[in-house]
Order: C-alpha cells, then structure tokens, then sequence
C-alpha cells in the first residue's frame, strides 16, 4: 500500500511539473516513421508517419515490408512494433537537415517472422556517412538503440547492410534534433586536470539512463522524449540504499540544470545512504553497468538536494571506478540555493573491463553527518578512434556489392593509366602532397613534421637536439605496411592493453622481432604532444630498466609507437585483478629495485633531470624473467634549469599516485616522481588498488591506509597474505620506512631515487641473509599469522648472524646517501 501511494504521489507531483515545462522544445528536424505500416501511428503526443510517406527518403534494392499481429507489450510504442521495413541489400534513408548540429537517431527493433524471413536471426550493421552505429547486430526481444549524433552538413545519412547471407530490418525510426546546450564541448576527465574537449564531435550511445530513488519515467514525461529506468537492477548492495521523493522541492536556476538537461520527476527523487540515525555510517552505495571494453564513456551525474533542511548539511564524495572525481560535494555552494538541479559530465579512461561502477558516500570533513545522495545518472559511450561505437566495421559508403566491383575495375584502369603517365610528377611531389592531406582531415592528429619537410626533429629537447631527416633515421620510422602485417591488420585478437593513448597490439617484425605495439587514437587532444614526447624521449634512452623503443609510424593519418615486447606484461597485473601466481617477497623486491634503477637513470642520467610524471605499476613492465622496466614517457617532462627549485606546469598523472604537493602548487621536480614511487611500493606489499571506493572510508586511499598502519609500527598487518610467513621483520621494516620517506608531505623531505635504490637493495640483502641462512633456524622469526596484539617485532628472539649485525650497523646511517659504499658492506660479491 506504501508503495502504491508513493508512486501516486510522485506521477501528480510530476504531472503538475509536465504541464509547466511540456512542449518547451520545439525539434527544427523531426522524423519519426512507422517503418512498414501502412497508416501512421500516434504514440502519446507524437505521431510517426506511414512508411509509404516515408518511401521518398528510401533508397532500397527490394521493397518488403512486413507484419505482425502478435502482442509485444503493453505499453503505448508497442503498436511501432507491429510492422517492420526488412533489407536484403545496402539501403539507405537520406533525411534534409534543416538545422545542423546534435540529432538523435532512435532505432526500434523487435523481430518476428514473416513470410521466409526470420528476423530473430537477422545479423546486420547500420552507420552513417561518418560513424559506425551498429555492427554484426542481431535481437531477439523488443528493443530500443538510442544513439547522438553531431550533423554537419545538409543531409543526414542512415545506411542498413545486411551481413552476407543474411537481412537486415527496422520497425521504427526517429531522428530529431536536439538543443543545442544538450551535450557541450567539454567535460571533466578522470585521468587530467585539463578537462575533455572535443564532444562535438563524437557520436553518442546511451548505454544506462536512470532514475535514482524513483520509478520509471516514460518518453512521455520529459522535454526530448527519453525514457529514464529505475536504479534497483543495478544497484550492488540494496540494504545499503534508501529512496526517497520530494518533486515540489524542485528548483532550476541560472547555472544549474534545466528541464531539457533532466526533468523534475528525475530531480525530484533520489537514492541515498541508509545511514539514518547511524552518526558512525562508512559504506559507499554503488551501482555497476555493463560496458563494452576499448571505449570511453561520457557519464552525466545528476544532483538535487531534496534531503537537507538548511543549506551547508550535506558533503559527499563521489566515484568513478576507483578514481574519487568529486571530493567533498556541496550542492548548495553550486547552485545557492536548497533543491537547486545541478548537473556534472565526466570522460572516463578507456574502459579495460566490462564492468563500470559509480559510487557515492560520505566526506571525511570534519563534524560532517555521514550522507551521500545521488539522483539520476546517464552513461554515453564515445565513439572509438574508427569512427565507430562497436569496435567492429568500417563506415560504409557504398552502394552495394556490385558498384564496388565496378568502381574497382575502373579505378584500378585509371590509375594504371595516369601512373604511367604521371610518374615523374607522383615521385617528386606525393610524399608532400599526403602530408599536406594528413593536415587538412585532422585538426588534431598531424604528422610529426608539420613543416611538409621530409625531416623529423629526434634529438634531445633537453640538450641541443638534432634534426635527421626519416632517410637517415631508419632505425626508427617503420613503413605502416610493416606495422599491419607485425599486428595481423591490427587484430582485436591480438589487443594486449588499452590506455589513454590507444590499443597496444601485440606483433611480430619480419625478422621475428616480438613487439609492442600502441596505435593512437586520431582524436586525443593529448596524442600528438604523447607521440612527439615518447619518440624524443626514447630515442635517446638506452638503459636495461627502461622500456626500448623499436620505432615509430606517422603514416595514414596515423600515430604508432612500437617497443620491445615484455612478455609478463603489467606489474599492476600480477599484484591484483587477474590469475597471475603471486610474486614471492623477494621477486618484489628485485622488481621493485629494477623500476628505482630506471627512475635513477631518468633523473641523473642527463645535463637536465627528466621527470616521468605518470608513474604506477601499471607502467611498470616486466620481462620474460621478470625484470622491471619503466614504461609509458607521453607525460614526462624535463626537470628545472641549474639555478631553479622546480619547473611550473598543469597538473598531469594519476589519481592515487600524484604528488599533493605538486597537485597544490603546480610545481613539478624529481619528489613528485619519488612520491608515487612509494605509492608504488605499498601497492606491490599489499597487492590491491590504490584507490577502492568499494572499501570501507578510510581503506579507499592505500597510501593514506598504510601510512596509517606504518605509523603505528604495525604495517604487517595489512601485507598480502600471500606474503605472511615469507617476510624477515627486518627487511619489512626497511621496506616500509622507505616507502613512508617516499610520501613525506614536502618534497624536500622526501629521499632521492638513488637513495630510494639503496634502501630497497638494503632490504633485499636482509631478506636473502636470512633465507640464504639455516631455514629451520630462521623459520619463526619471519612475520607470521600474527594477531593485532602482536606486533612489537623489537621483543620476537632474532637470531642474527654477524654477517646481519654488520649489515644492521649500515642502517644506523640512514640519513647518509650510502650509494658509494653499499656494494663493498652488503652485496654478496663486495669485500
């Protein structure tokens, strides 16, 4: 009975708001067609023509059209599935646009059979002229694939191509307009401080729209005809959850949302936590999505405070995945007013699972009543660096089989002729001409000579730098014929990693060669300046502990990065997240050593310090024996001039391993590597994320949760199980206060990394000391199963050899950089 009285409640409150707010959009292109019907049908206020209205936008090989008097649904648009368009070729609809911009293209899909076609086994791809919309597509149940597309010219095209063998079909189809301040040209960014720019230009697929805390909201109730679900299905922890409903709280104001953005049965209810009358609440509500990996996605939060009673009651925090993108929210301070709508876009990474998660949950601010809230939430796929929202499929153009075999014949004639003809003019001036091309298709994605010249600048930005022409520097331009042919065409298959640069691939050269193999993505606003600062960079690095460069590829419009391959791919995937064997303590230590080892050379090896900016295990590589490289240079800068502390520059890196104080005052040296460095080395001891929203509040940050426990002198408490019982108390604890050094406040206070080196080889030479001992002597003074009781390791009986007490007595000069005289007290093959 409650629940019925709350939905009452909420349809006339919602109603009253309808009435207010309907019809305040007037769409410049609106078609909507009853694809197959003989007579238009009206669907709540909207009427979708017949398809023999709709024929003049039709260029089709068969004309078959089919139907159905079978029930679909209740609802009122199961009357547009009740007839179907069916293609047995290419076909196309070529809609006029009168008002370029943002359109919709909503397309309806229920199969049935009809005369010999089964459409439930139907496999079909639909694009337009410029994006990829659907591919290797195939339904069996009533089903609506919304879609956002940016329109630039005067017409609009929709192609429909049947996979080989098979049709291809439509029951309904809308392509209307939408405002203009709908989806703007940027968004916050999870992985830069900078933003994402360039949204106009990306298609669009709704993945999820919900309404938190409310019921569904139909077509019928909202400005652009969408349709909003409940959050229920995807929620991960109901109990944690509580709805709640308060639409005449609504407000819309200047500088927040409007009812175009969300409507107010939307803002009106939301989910929020079930910490009532718990002051002591710390738990995270989340709702997880599924997603399709290789893509990034566009996330809409949408917020009301219709909880609080007075402005300033209520912070939160707010979670994509394991990155925190809003700390400390207070909705009032945004919009300045109680129950004022707001809204927030964020650009995820490239998606590298298929599942996405979103959190909320409450601030860590002092004297803060623990609440979070969160109202509706739309997630928007982005188009991939192909143009296409599927991974799969090229655009198609064409006509239809036949016309290509044709176009083919007479363009191959042609141009045999004109070569014949032309070849003098072709030798001298084509290599000019593409480049000229490549500048002209992409604002964004230009050559790596941008002068039109065949030179391309590879010398050190750092010292006086060389220019060499790409004749002369054929150890590292690669023919992208070469590249297809390492990547088999670039087979999804082969696909080893995705990042914010693009896909790796792993490949193979001619030679046999095992490569790496990153393609770029043509339309990262950061790509270009990646591309350049990774090939200047790793052109002039030659070290064992730093990732090789093979070459590079800046044909076709195309940015390539090729490497050595690292056959035990990412360090991060060996601590967590995949079924790799656990890494004993000691390979740990000698991966760990191997990564400061490079990190060394990059801030000492040159006249000036080069500051990698991005590192974490995940740019951490390992070989086939396990030995560490650094990776990944596209954010590395070069360190400040002999008579400066620091160089200033935007904030770049990663969340959980970025510097605070380079994050607080734009001033970037050597420590910031240093700090995440340590990050680093609390990851690889407790082998979990950096940052888990999933956790407990104060488990989320590793950093901040370990210092915690290092502090207390209690740090093996939170070690990887599969550690216990592997690790000598002594080199833990060397271990931990480096790694405590490490993540000092103030950079001044934070160690080298060459003293960060010879600690960590410190700790490794007290590990072996002891296994390379009488195992049976040295058994239980490794860290056990111990209890939180248990943690005073200056009270366990240490047996210790002299060998250890000559070793310990070095430690007593930890403040001295030991880096001259390590080899002769500690190594093995020393004095």
């Amino acid at each position: 009975m409650g629940s019925k009285v709350f939905e009452l409640l909420f349809w006339v409150s919602s109603l009253l708001c309808w009435a207010c707010f309907a019809g305040g959009f007037t769409p410049a292109d609106n078609y909507l067609i009853d694809c197959g019907s003989p007579t238009n049908t009206t669907v709540g206020d909207r009427v979708f023509m017949a398809d023999n209205l709709a024929s003049k936008f039709l260029s089709v090989q068969e004309n078959i059209l089919g139907n159905t008097s079978n029930a679909v649904t209740s609802s009122d648009d199961s009357r547009l599935y009740q007839t179907a368009r069916i293609f047995t070729g290419v076909s196309r609809y070529t809609f006029s646009i009168s008002q370029r911009g943002r359109h919709w293209i909503r397309l309806y899909f229920y199969p049935f059979v009809y005369a010999s076609y089964n459409m439930s086994v139907a496999k079909f791809a639909v694009s337009t002229e410029n994006h990829v919309l659907l591919s290797s597509f195939s339904v069996q149940a009533p089903f609506v694939k919304e879609f956002s597309v940016n329109v630039t010219s005067n017409s609009l095209v929709i192609i429909f191509s049947p996979s080989e063998n098979s049709i291809a079909f439509i029951n309904a189809l809308e392509v209307v307009s939408v405002p203009d301040q709908l989806i703007p040209d940027t968004a916050s960014s999870v992985e830069s401080s900078s933003g994402f720019q360039g949204l106009m230009w990306q298609a669009l697929e709704t993945v999820a729209r919900v309404n938190m805390g409310g019921p569904t909201v139909s077509f019928e109730n909202d400005t652009l005809w969408r349709t909003w679900v409940p959050d229920q299905r995807f929620l991960v922890e109901k109990n944690l959850a509580l709805n709640v409903s308060n639409t005449m709280a609504v407000k819309y104001v200047d500088g927040g949302s409007t009812p175009d953005i969300a409507p107010n049965s939307v803002y009106g209810t939301c989910t929020r936590m079930n910490s009532l009358n718990d002051p002591n609440s710390n738990f995270n509500v989340t709702w997880e999505f599924d997603v399709d990996p290789g893509f990034r996605y566009l996330l809409r939060f949408h917020f009301c405070d219709i909880v609080s009673n007075a402005l300033n009651q209520l912070y939160f925090n707010v979670f994509i995945d394991s990155w925190m993108v809003v700390r400390d929210l207070d909705l009032s301070i945004l919009v300045n007013i109680l129950g004022g709508a707001y809204y927030m876009d964020y650009v995820t990474e490239s998606a590298t699972r298929n599942k996405l998660r979103v959190s909320v949950g409450p601030s860590n601010l002092h004297n803060t009543y623990p609440d979070a809230i969160l109202n509706g939430l739309e997630i928007m796929k982005m188009n991939n660096s192909d143009g296409s929202l599927t991974g799969l499929g090229t655009v198609n153009t064409s006509g239809s089989r036949s016309k290509k075999k044709i176009g083919a014949i007479v363009g191959v004639s042609i141009g045999v002729a004109c070569g014949v003809l032309l070849a003098g003019v072709l030798f001298m001036f084509c290599r000019k001409r593409r480049r000229l091309s490549r500048q002209r298709q992409s604002k964004t994605w230009i050559p790596f000579s941008i002068n039109g010249g065949t030179s391309h600048t590879m010398g050190s930005k750092y010292s006086k730098g060389t220019t060499t022409s790409l004749n002369s520097n054929t150890s590292y331009h690669i023919p992208f014929l070469a590249v297809q042919e390492a990547t088999n065409n670039f087979d999804e298959s082969w696909v080893i990693g995705i990042g914010g640069f693009g896909k790796v691939y792993k490949g193979e050269l001619n030679d046999g060669t095992k490569v790496a193999v990153k393609r770029g993505n043509p339309r990262s606003q950061q790509g270009l300046a990646e591309f350049q600062t990774e090939i200047e960079m790793l052109s002039q690095f030659r070290h064992r502990h730093l990732v090789s460069l093979i070459g590079y590829c800046d044909e076709k419009n195309e940015m390539i990065l090729i490497y050595e391959y690292m056959e035990n791919g990412t360090l991060k995937s060996h601590l967590y997240g995949s079924d790799h064997p656990s890494l004993s303590w000691k390979q740990r230590l000698e991966i760990c050593i191997g990564a400061a080892r490079g990190l060394h050379y990059l801030h000492t090896g040159y006249a000036k310090a080069v500051i990698h900016r991005d590192v974490k295990s995940a740019n951490i590589l390992l070989d086939e024996n396990l030995m560490a490289k650094v990776a990944d240079f596209g954010l590395s800068k070069t360190g400040p001039e002999i008579d400066q502390t620091h160089v200033s520059t935007a904030v770049k890196g990663s969340f959980g391993y970025l510097d605070p104080e380079y994050f607080r005052r734009q001033q970037l040296t050597e420590k910031s590597d240093v700090y995440s460095f340590g990050v680093v080395l609390f990851e690889v001891l407790c082998a979990r994320p950096v940052i888990d929203p999933t956790l407990p509040r104060e488990m989320v940050n590793l950093a901040e949760w370990a210092m915690k426990w290092q502090k207390r002198g209690q740090l093996e408490q939170i070690i990887d199980r599969n550690l216990i019982g592997n690790i000598w108390p002594e080199s833990l604890r060397k271990f931990g206060e480096t790694a405590e050094k490490c993540l000092a406040d103030f950079g001044v206070d934070r160690p080298s990394m060459g003293d960060v080196l010879w600690n960590l080889e410190y700790a490794l030479q007290l590990q072996e000391a002891v296994v390379q001992g009488d195992p049976e002597e040295n058994s239980t003074n490794m860290i056990g199963e111990l209890s939180p009781q248990i943690n005073n390791f200056s009270q366990l009986d240490l047996s210790v050899s002299s060998a250890q007490v000559q070793v310990a007595s070095v430690d007593d000069l930890s403040g001295v950089s030991m880096s001259k005289v390590f080899s002769q007290l500690v190594k093995s093959e020393g004095r």
